[in-house]
């Protein structure tokens, strides 16, 4: 019998972690496929981006292209080895939205399968 592989572990980044980034990490919760973060890159994050975050991360997920700047920008050494995925999901939801869920659901799936198998 082959051993379980280990859950891919998937840090969500928007820019305050209080309505995409965090709906991203509780959507995932609970499938043992994920383990799952979530942070922001603004000062007024409710969980702020940082080094330690990446380096536990085995893919960033970021809702929109800046994210994914500003990231290599505050850690260039960090993000070089680091695999980011753009979801390109707008700020226009609030937390727990099912839109939002079923869209992060299926952008997930779809980011992910390509390099690890099907989600």
């Amino acid at each position: 019998m082959t051993p379980e592989p280990a859950p891919l572990r998937i840090l969500f980044v928007c820019s305050r972690n209080r309505r995409r980034s965090l709906t991203a990490e509780r959507a995932v919760a609970g499938d043992p496929r994920f383990q799952a973060r979530s942070a922001g890159t603004e000062p007024t994050a409710r969980v702020r981006v940082n080094s330690g975050h990446l380096g536990w991360a085995d893919v960033v997920v970021v809702m929109e292209r800046r994210h994914a700047d500003i990231i290599r920008q505050n850690f260039p050494r960090d993000a070089e080895g680091c695999r980011i995925v753009n979801l390109r999901v707008p700020d226009e939801f609030e937390y727990g939205d099912p839109a939002l869920v079923q869209m992060l659901r299926e952008a997930v799936a779809l980011a992910l399968e390509p390099d690890d198998g099907p989600v």
